[in-house]
């Protein structure tokens, strides 16, 4: 661990902690920093100015990021009938159809980055919340994951395009992916602009004072980079 330590301290050196960056030169400064082997990902995590345990101040919402994530996304579908043909037509990666699948996954199968499901498949759904809960996977009507059939192939299309979905964790915070490393600086600010703008649109109207309190950008394994808010919200 001594030489990612290094590595670590070396790239943080190049960060001014005391200083809010324009999200120009926080992603210049998010690609420089990033020392893994691998194409690390890119998270933004934003601080918000609301009571989590409000249910009027909750915060959710879903954006399709114009430059994609830069991954595979594997999709399931949970419906029968007419919807599962759709989904396989669609090119699903699992078409979850049956009570065998149910099972599937309460013993644990999680291979899928995006879960959908057709309104009659929901009683079965609902009884996975243990598994998918936790795990951001669960189907749900606001985040647009729980759609007729006939919606289907474009929700998929969606998923495969890089839409993220965003919610308030119990601190306040929300976290996102909003690219790699690798992506050029410009594709990483237009992502973190769409991402950003959506989180302004999904302000509660019980919200009061700062809304967008603190940006920070990171790649894996990477420090962490101020991104000023007043900055990016001009610039979106």
């Amino acid at each position: 661990m001594a030489k990612t330590g290094k590595k670590y301290l070396a790239a943080a050196q190049k960060v001014d902690r005391s200083k809010l960056y324009p999200p120009t030169e926080a992603v210049k400064l998010v690609k420089e920093t990033s020392f893994t082997k691998f194409d690390a990902t890119v998270e933004c995590h934003v601080r918000l100015g609301v009571d989590p345990r409000q249910a009027d101040q909750q915060v959710r919402g879903v954006v399709v990021l114009p430059n994609g994530l830069g991954k595979t996304v594997r999709v399931l579908v949970f419906a029968q009938g007419d919807g599962a043909r759709i989904a396989q037509e669609a090119g699903a990666d699992f078409v979850a159809d049956s009570d065998e699948w149910i099972k599937k996954i309460q013993d644990g199968f999680t291979d899928f980055d995006v879960a959908i499901a057709t309104p009659d498949m929901m009683g079965k759904v609902g009884r996975l919340g243990k598994v998918l809960g936790p795990r951001g996977l669960m189907p749900n009507p606001k985040a647009g994951t729980v759609v007729p059939a006939e919606d289907i192939p474009r929700v998929i299309k969606e998923a495969r395009a890089g839409r993220v979905e965003f919610r308030l964790d119990k601190t306040g915070n929300l976290h996102v992916p909003v690219g790699k490393a690798s992506f050029s600086p410009e594709a990483l600010a237009e992502n973190l602009s769409a991402f950003l703008n959506a989180v302004n649109k999904a302000k509660p109207a019980a919200a009061k004072g700062t809304y967008i309190k603190r940006i920070t950008l990171a790649a894996t394994m990477g420090p962490g980079i101020r991104v000023d808010p007043n900055a990016v919200m001009k610039a979106g």
